[in-house]
């Protein structure tokens, strides 16, 4: 079982700190959130910086929303970073939800389901050094990876999950142990039922905040600013896990359903929280 950490967003300038903790530490890898009409430091551009911070550990997108971006530049951009890294970068994406963040880029939210099954198809031809299309030729460079850098799908629907099987190579679950075996189960099922070989990349991801009182607050109401737009912020943040003993039981959890790596989201910004986390394991 793999162990990663999800970044606080509060502040860009903290996390290179972080993940040369976290590069040092027990942990295979680095996750970043994405939004476009909040404060928090756009993805691809901030793990770009901390890869070149830090030198074995993947830094991975959870979730960057593609549908939000052009596709043509998008492919160059992952391919780049993938290629200048080693191949460390991991592409977890997702469809977003936020009204506001698909007004600013003129993208329909009624379509961005259709809209990522499209860029998937593009991206996969372009990783692959195939043309662009018609009097357009490859956009290089290629990635270090064939194909592509690994991608991974969030989400709940089963349009989702199914996206897993058709384009992806894992999933990504943002649900406690309780819910997860159900979502696990039916990506498992699409992946055979698409005749893939082998079996989907499982990564799971928990919020967690380890330290005395005032950290816990300080992750708590951060959590609750940025879900405040689904109407569940507080239901979500008292989810959070707050002790070694939940952070242990909830990493048992995961390992008994099969999953191969936790996530573990961050919220607050003391990045002595790494060396907590790293005790727990």
């Amino acid at each position: 079982m793999h162990i990663g950490i999800g970044l606080p967003i509060g502040d860009p300038t903290a996390l290179i700190d972080w993940a040369r903790r976290a590069d040092a530490g027990p942990f295979s890898t680095l996750g970043l959130l994405d939004r476009l009409v909040y404060d928090n430091p756009e993805p691809l551009v901030a793990l770009a910086v901390l890869a070149g911070a830090t030198s074995r550990i993947r830094v991975q997108t959870e979730v960057l929303l593609a549908p939000l971006r052009d596709t043509a530049l998008l492919a160059k951009q992952a391919a780049t970073v993938g290629r200048m890294t080693d191949g460390r970068l991991v592409l977890g994406l997702g469809i977003g939800g936020r009204h506001d963040d698909h007004r600013a880029t003129g993208v329909d939210i009624r379509t961005r389901g259709r809209r990522l099954d499209e860029q998937m198809r593009v991206l996969r031809r372009l990783w692959a050094g195939e043309p662009h299309g018609q009097g357009v030729g490859p956009i290089g460079p290629l990635p270090t990876r064939p194909g592509g850098p690994e991608v991974l799908f969030g989400g709940f629907k089963p349009v989702a999950l199914e996206r897993v099987a058709r384009w992806g190579d894992g999933f990504l679950a943002a649900a406690p142990p309780s819910r997860a075996g159900g979502l696990f189960h039916t990506v498992r099922r699409f992946w055979h039922e698409y005749g893939r070989e082998g079996e989907p990349r499982i990564v799971a991801q928990i919020n967690v905040a380890l330290g005395p009182e005032e950290l816990i607050d300080e992750a708590r109401a951060a959590m609750r600013a940025y879900y405040a737009f689904t109407g569940m912020a507080d239901r979500m943040a008292a989810g959070m896990l707050t002790t070694r003993v939940e952070i242990r039981d909830a990493i048992t959890g995961f390992a008994d359903l099969g999953a191969d790596e936790v996530m573990l989201y961050c919220y607050g910004l003391d990045p002595a929280q790494v060396g907590r986390l790293a005790d727990v394991l």
